[in-house]
């Protein structure tokens, strides 16, 4: 597929995706197209699936009837080696294309529907792949109000929509190209955007997302984790494993509950194995579910400064016990920085977007921070971000890069990238070139002028810790000097020039007999 027939199917399921809109908020719109192109996704994986096993046998898999007993040992095979091997079972009426078609002619398929997504759930239970699939389509209540008033009319919407989607063809067996999950980001992505402040909860730029999974993946081919502690819909992740070929395990957490949903799908939808993702629902600085694991890449765009509880029951936790100190309860950046640190491997890359106040902030954050440099020593790079980048939010912000095991042991690099962007209507913008400078200068790791410098740790020290960009990099431009005289004899000149032009005047008002505008009042 072309890039420009791409676009036109990221704008024809955006067209659909509106047909859902009415009352409903965009997060809300957003749960049930999404939930409905993955369950599309689901059928027509099953329907290759199966007709792959069928190969030879004279039938594919949407003729297979169960109220035949000749196909009965057909359809339970396929269940079985399904559940197996693609983590979860449909049989041939429960098709996406079977119950499409029956709206389409008019048929009432609400309950068929909501059964079909239990059951795909149930399918999986007992199985390896139960926790990926539990409760996966809790948030498409089919009998909501925001769908319609009546049975019908919310038939009548959901048949509409899913025979849009029917039509589209989502080419799923093309292993050299990704459409549906191109298509799939494009739009989580259109709803971030009208989503306001509700938008940085679930889903980072991708341009920034990019940048991260560049950091984290240099120099390598191959990762053996990567761990996202507020993975949202989990679009940061997927872009981690797209710049190596290939990731063993990806791990996230998300509080958010219909988030955290929306991470499996896309997991699911990017076909990721079910046995190599492991998405938890839980607040990471309280119920972490990975702690006794290490990652090689380790990548997060937290909410920024957002509060948690700063218990001192914590100064005993393993992660934050070391520094003495706990970030303050209305600013847990620092506290997903400890968190994230606590987890990485030994020769592993973390990169994390924060709020410019963790640089330079005192009291705690700053005891923090003098830690990390003067006794871990693994803060190895910091990139200054533009302003009005983010969705939900107009502050700049920053990316600190940390290893435990660093190379350049002596010294920390800063990079201003603050101006690197493209004003657009409602926000700012990375570009490519944008990318490439900051990773240019990223890898190179030598001053440039205005725009990164590589700063000893004893000038940290000087500067008592404080990490502010500015202090590091001098982004000052001079002005031309200004000459007084010049000016001062420009404006004599003009006094002179303008004497010379009321003369004039006054000249022209004698000979009409008028006064002149500049006669003396007496």
């Amino acid at each position: 597929m072309t890039q420009v027939q791409l676009q036109q199917l990221q704008k024809q399921l955006w067209n659909i995706a509106n047909t859902l809109r009415g009352k409903m908020g965009a997060d809300e719109f957003r749960d049930y197209i999404l939930g409905f192109i993955f369950y599309k996704y689901l059928s027509e994986k099953s329907v290759n699936f199966a007709n792959d096993l069928l190969d030879g046998e004279g039938v594919t898999f949407l003729e297979l009837d169960e109220a035949n007993p000749e196909h009965v040992p057909y359809i339970n095979e396929i269940k079985k080696n399904a559940i197996e091997e693609v983590g979860y079972a449909l049989t041939p009426k429960q098709l996406f294309h079977s119950l499409a078609e029956r709206g389409g002619q008019g048929a009432f398929i609400l309950d068929d529907l909501a059964a079909t997504l239990k059951s795909i759930e149930q399918s999986t239970l007992g199985s390896d792949s139960a926790d990926d699939f539990a409760n996966l389509f809790e948030d498409l209540d089919l009998n909501s109000t925001k769908l319609g008033n009546s049975a019908s009319d919310r038939n009548e919407l959901v048949a509409k929509v899913l025979r849009h989607l029917d039509d589209i063809d989502f080419d799923i067996s093309n292993t050299e190209s990704d459409v549906l999950g191109d298509a799939y980001e494009y739009l989580i992505g259109e709803f971030a955007s009208g989503a306001g402040k509700k938008a940085g909860e679930f889903y980072t730029p991708q341009t920034v997302s990019t940048l991260l999974a560049k950091i984290v993946t240099q120099g390598k081919t191959r990762l053996r984790s990567v761990y996202d502690p507020t993975c949202g819909s989990g679009s940061l992740l997927l872009r981690v494993k797209r710049e190596v070929q290939d990731v063993d395990m990806i791990y996230g957490q998300e509080m958010n509950r219909t988030t955290y949903n929306l991470a499996r799908m896309n997991m699911i939808l990017h076909d990721v194995h079910f046995a190599k993702f492991d998405i938890k629902q839980e607040d990471t600085l309280i119920r972490p579910q990975h702690l006794d694991k290490r990652f090689d890449a380790v990548v997060a765009n937290p909410p920024f400064s957002a509060n948690w509880s700063a218990d001192p029951l914590f100064l005993q936790d393993e992660r934050f016990a070391a520094y003495g100190k706990l970030a303050p309860s209305s600013k847990a950046d620092m506290a997903f920085v400890q968190h994230m640190l606590h987890q990485l491997d030994d020769n592993g890359t973390m990169a994390v977007v924060l709020p410019h106040g963790v640089l330079f902030r005192g009291s705690s954050e700053g005891v923090i921070r003098q830690y990390l440099i003067e006794q871990m020593n693994v803060i190895d790079t910091i990139i200054g971000l533009p302003a009005n980048i983010f969705y939900g939010t107009s502050i700049p912000t920053c990316i600190l890069v940390l290893k435990k095991n660093r190379l350049h042991t002596g010294d920390i690099l800063f990079i201003d990238a603050s101006n690197d962007f493209e004003k657009q209507k409602n926000q700012n913008k990375l570009l490519p070139e944008h990318l490439d400078n900051i990773i240019g200068a990223y890898e190179n790791r030598q001053n440039i002028e205005k725009y990164a410098h590589v700063a000893t740790l004893q000038q940290v020290r000087d500067n008592d810790y404080n990490l502010n960009i500015p202090r590091y990099v001098d982004i000052f431009e001079v002005e031309d000097e200004i000459d007084l005289d010049a000016i001062a004899q420009a404006l004599q000149d003009l006094e002179v020039e303008s004497q010379k032009a009321d003369a004039v005047i006054a000249g022209f008002c004698a000979e009409l007999g008028i006064a002149s505008p500049f006669a003396e009042v007496k």
